[in-house]
């Protein structure tokens, strides 16, 4: 008997937060919890909690396998539909931040490339040994510029 009732306690709160949350907009969010949330009343009709109290001729039995089988029915719908989105709320964030830097500047008058192919079209110099030669590429850049 109490445990019927911490369940549908239990249920009735998830509920509350279901229909909170829808006011809030967020429909798929609301769907899922309230399908966590018809989970216990739903245990608790089709007689899990007294698993041989009545269960195969009982209407309330039934009727509990009915619920279940609307939440279960919520869940599949929540995941297709998230699916068909392109995966959960923080994926589709990313993926909007990851298009925002390859796009192109402003003020550019060129498409940027990206950090692949500027590393391609640079030729490849061979690291060089000994402080002298560093030195001596600068006095030929200081040279070229006629400092």
């Amino acid at each position: 008997m109490i445990a019927e009732t911490i369940c549908s306690a239990v249920s009735a709160a998830g509920l509350g937060i279901a229909a909170v949350t829808a006011y809030r907009k967020r429909f798929l969010s609301a769907a899922r919890i309230a399908a966590y949330s018809l989970v216990p009343i739903g245990l608790v009709m089709t007689g899990v909690v007294q698993w041989l109290a009545d269960t195969a001729f009982s209407v309330t039995a039934w009727a509990g396998f009915g619920v279940l089988g609307v939440a279960w029915l919520l869940f599949s719908t929540t995941r297709a539909v998230e699916r068909r989105r392109g995966g959960t709320r923080k994926e589709r964030k990313e993926a909007k931040a990851a298009a925002r830097r390859d796009t192109v500047a402003p003020t550019a008058s060129a498409p940027s490339l990206g950090p692949g192919t500027q590393a391609a079209t640079r030729p490849a110099t061979a690291p060089r040994s000994g402080s002298t030669d560093d030195f001596s590429d600068i006095e030929a850049i200081l040279k070229k510029h006629g400092i």
